[in-house]
């Protein structure tokens, strides 16, 4: 059975960083991409980044330039650096693995979620 466990999540200053991490076991990692999704109270879940297996990324228009994706897969781990936070990137954080379906289906692999919070 396929876990993905996500960390790191806190209370932070808007200007503030942190670092998330989605352990994951029951698989061989390297095969899947992933992707960090968040989603805010009252709003949809929404894309935030994403990694293929070989490593290329994309990221949502709102985080360009401040996040960062990245992966371990001798570590089986990804993760998410935010730098520059801001109080509208608040939301509980996902961490995703492609099935097949596509990334953002449910019928993919999911996290519990960690939730991130940006206030002064």
């Amino acid at each position: 059975q396929v876990q993905l466990v996500e960390s790191g999540g806190g209370l932070v200053q808007p200007g503030g960083s942190l670092r998330l991490s989605c352990a994951a076991s029951g698989t061989i990692f390297s095969i899947y991409a992933m992707a960090w999704y968040r989603q805010a109270p009252g709003k949809q879940r929404e894309l935030v980044a994403a990694i293929t297996r070989g490593g290329s990324t994309n990221y949502a228009d709102s985080v360009k330039g401040r996040f960062t994706i990245s992966r371990d897969n001798a570590k089986n781990t990804l993760y998410l650096q935010m730098n520059s936070l801001k109080p509208e990137d608040t939301a509980v954080y996902y961490c995703n693995a492609d099935r097949g379906y596509g990334l953002g289906d449910q019928r993919g692999y999911w996290g519990q979620g960690t939730q991130v919070t940006v206030s002064s």
